[in-house]
């Protein structure tokens, strides 16, 4: 039988009765509809909207409905709730690069992407204990893998593969970002060192505690050095995804030291109405050993020292972030001399309606002669070759059709890096347009 439309309509009115009770602590699913289902059966079959043969039908998928949502546990009164999520992002990405004096470019991208498809699932146990597990299908990587004690809002214990407590945009949720990407100093202090970018925040295995009290709040950590999310096992010398190894990787004398990540700060708000202010301010420190060193080198005793500060400010319908980071890298430039990248990033954003946003986001990152690439901080950019500094810029419109749960977004983006590592004048420049639908729950 195909149900007509009334048909269909019945059966979603009948289902969200039927599902009053998601996610039961039990293994015996209800063999028949609750009274309320049965009585509104009987309704629509009086009113002719449905046949006695639809309605048996509606009445066995309702039962089947429900029981599929029920989750069986090995212990009915220590899990209390369990949540599903998940987010899809696709984007379309047509970027070019340029480079001065030189007769043919780099072939340009124009491509669909398939960015982010996670899947989640939290659990929410007894005695302040909850876990959570996120896999990000289209990367083939772990999002968040943790377990948590909540003893207080002064202090909660993670363990597990969570961000590392520094750069206020990397700590941002995907599914909030107003300019689509991460600006250029986010990408090239945390994302895997390749031989320029640092790869020195980001994901990392390890003990995590958090705080906060009167407006005052604190996130530290205690990790291992290297960024690691990738699903697999890899003896440390198999190249997996971005050069990182599995999750169930074992140490070596590149990663067998520990590093050490925190941040402290201050957030509060003041006024009402039209121009009511909420603000933050903090300041974040890292130390990553043996994670420093000349190119992709690691594990050679030297270190990579992070110190930043960041705000974010709403005023009505403005808001205005702004970071400046700085990694002090133990002979970074070369086996002779260190280097200190250092940048920052400014996002202004207004929104005109309830639904339709403006963004601006600039980012300036200088490298301190360890060297950068426009591929290297803004993505899917084609290389314009290495340089020693690099800014970028995105212009963006954001329409919120369900908040950020269903949006749009469009922006145009502008790159340019400057100066070849041995100073000769050269100058590289990426332009296009970036667009990203997202969905989640």
């Amino acid at each position: 039988m195909t149900p007509n439309k009334p048909t269909l309509l019945a059966l979603l009115a009948i289902a969200t009765v039927c599902s009053g009770t998601a996610f039961a602590q039990t293994a015996t699913p209800p063999a028949a509809p609750t009274s309320d289902s049965q009585a509104l059966i009987n309704v629509l079959i009086k009113k002719g909207v449905l046949t006695d043969e639809e309605a048996k039908d509606i009445t066995a998928e309702a039962a089947r409905n429900q029981a599929a949502m029920v989750v069986e546990t090995g212990n009915d009164s220590f899990l209390q709730k369990l949540t599903l999520s998940g987010r899809l992002q696709e984007q379309y990405v047509g970027l070019g690069t340029t480079i001065n004096g030189t007769a043919v470019g780099p072939v340009s991208t124009e491509h669909f992407i398939l960015r982010r498809m996670l899947v989640g699932v939290s659990a929410q146990f007894t005695d302040g204990f909850s876990g959570t597990v996120v896999y990000d299908l289209a990367n083939d990587s772990f999002d968040k893998v943790a377990l948590e004690w909540k003893h207080s809002a002064l202090f909660t214990l993670d363990a597990g593969l969570l961000k590392a407590p520094f750069g206020y945009e990397e700590q941002l949720s995907s599914g909030d970002l107003k300019a689509i990407e991460r600006s250029a100093l986010t990408r090239y202090i945390d994302e895997p060192n390749n031989g320029r970018r640092i790869g020195a925040a980001s994901y990392r295995t390890g003990l995590f505690a958090k705080g906060s009290l009167d407006g005052f709040f604190y996130n530290v950590a205690f990790t291992n050095p290297e960024r690691n999310e990738y699903s697999g096992d890899s003896t440390n010398t198999a190249v997996l995804v971005n050069g990182q190894g599995g999750v169930g990787s074992t140490g070596n004398s590149a990663t067998n030291k520990f590093a050490y990540y925190g941040t402290v700060g201050y957030g509060g708000s003041l006024g009402q109405g039209l121009y009511k202010t909420t603000y933050k301010f903090g300041y974040e420190a890292g130390y990553d050993n043996n994670q420093g060193g000349p190119g992709a080198t690691t594990g050679t005793g030297r270190n990579i020292v992070l110190s930043g500060v960041f705000g974010d400010v709403t005023i009505g319908n403005f808001n205005l972030m702004a970071e400046w980071e700085q990694a002090q890298d133990d002979r970074g430039a070369s086996a002779t001399q260190d280097a200190k990248p250092n940048g920052y990033w400014i996002q202004p954003s207004y929104k005109l309606t309830p639904k339709w946003e403006v963004v601006v986001n600039y980012s300036y990152v200088d490298s301190e002669w360890r060297g950068i690439a426009l591929s290297d901080i803004i993505r899917s950019a084609p290389s314009g070759g290495t340089m020693n500094t690099a800014s970028a810029g995105y212009y963006g419109l954001n329409y919120y059709i369900k908040g950020n749960d269903v949006k749009l977004q469009f922006g145009y983006v502008h790159g340019e890096s400057n100066n070849t590592l041995k100073g000769a004048p050269a100058k590289a420049t990426t332009d296009g347009a970036r667009s990203q639908v997202q969905f989640q729950f």
